[in-house]
């Protein structure tokens, strides 16, 4: 016999599946839930960490900034300090500057002129002044030129006034100042040798002088031999005189040294 379920099991079905895919929708929630947490604790994280980086470089810039400002005020003193530096080098180089130019001034104008007024303005100077001609004039350009401490002399003008019977022609020059050349210093590396023939001239007369001292005590054993009377004082200047060749002389009075006997026996013929 056939058994025919009459239960609306179809019912039943939907509701298990119902019940099955609130189930994955609520996992599926909770698991979205937990990986955004998860997600904002480790993005949370990196935030905090940038902003510390960023706190400590912008401290760091914060003293960087500090040792800039440092640096450029030190550039400046170091600016300042050399300007300084480079104008005590010009005063230290121009010291005597103005009183060679003086000099040169005086030693330079004729005696037909005269200065009325000069101005130096670094390189170059101005003169003006009065003179008796224009030949005077030139004649004062000229010991210019000629002069060490003056270079080249730009006449400016010159006019007769007649205002001054004696000098009665102003002028007025722009002169380039320059510096005479320093001279040239012996380096004493190259300093130049003394030939071999000065040199080998140079060195007998102390030959002479060590052959004398050789020949001394052959001098005196000589003498002893000729006086035997005076032999024993003969003796000690060898000695005093070359202590090397002492012995000779020692020798030359043992053997010359005559006896009482001998001079009597010699004497009787």
């Amino acid at each position: 016999m056939a058994q025919i379920n009459l239960l609306p099991w179809r019912a039943e079905r939907r509701k298990q599946r119902e019940r099955e895919f609130y189930m994955q929708l609520v996992a599926a929630l909770v698991a979205a839930l937990a990986f955004l947490l998860i997600w904002a604790l480790w993005m949370g994280e990196r935030i905090e960490t940038q902003n510390g980086r960023n706190s400590y470089l912008q401290t760091e810039i914060k003293l960087l900034d500090d040792r800039i400002v440092k640096i450029k005020d030190l550039e400046k003193v170091r600016e300042r300090l050399l300007a300084r530096k480079q104008i005590i080098e010009q005063l230290q180089a121009n010291r005597s500057q103005m009183v060679h130019l003086f000099d040169e001034l005086v030693k330079t104008i004729p005696s037909s002129g005269r200065l009325a007024g000069l101005k130096q303005s670094g390189d170059s100077m101005t003169l003006d002044g009065v003179a008796q001609s224009n030949a005077s004039v030139a004649e004062y350009m000229r010991n210019i030129e000629a002069s060490q401490w003056m270079g080249h002399a730009d006449l400016r003008k010159t006019e007769n006034t007649h205002g001054d019977s004696r000098m009665p022609y102003t002028f007025g020059l722009d002169v380039a100042l320059s510096r005479p050349k320093s001279d040239e210093t012996v380096d004493p590396d190259h300093a130049p040798i003394m030939p071999a023939a000065a040199a080998s001239a140079a060195t007998p007369p102390a030959t002479a002088s060590s052959a004398a001292a050789r020949q001394a005590p052959v001098t005196a054993a000589k003498t002893a031999t000729s006086s035997p009377a005076t032999a024993a004082p003969a003796t000690a200047a060898p000695v005093t005189a070359a202590p090397a060749t002492a012995p000779k002389p020692a020798v030359a009075t043992t053997v010359v040294k005559p006896t009482p006997a001998a001079a009597s026996g010699g004497a009787k013929p």
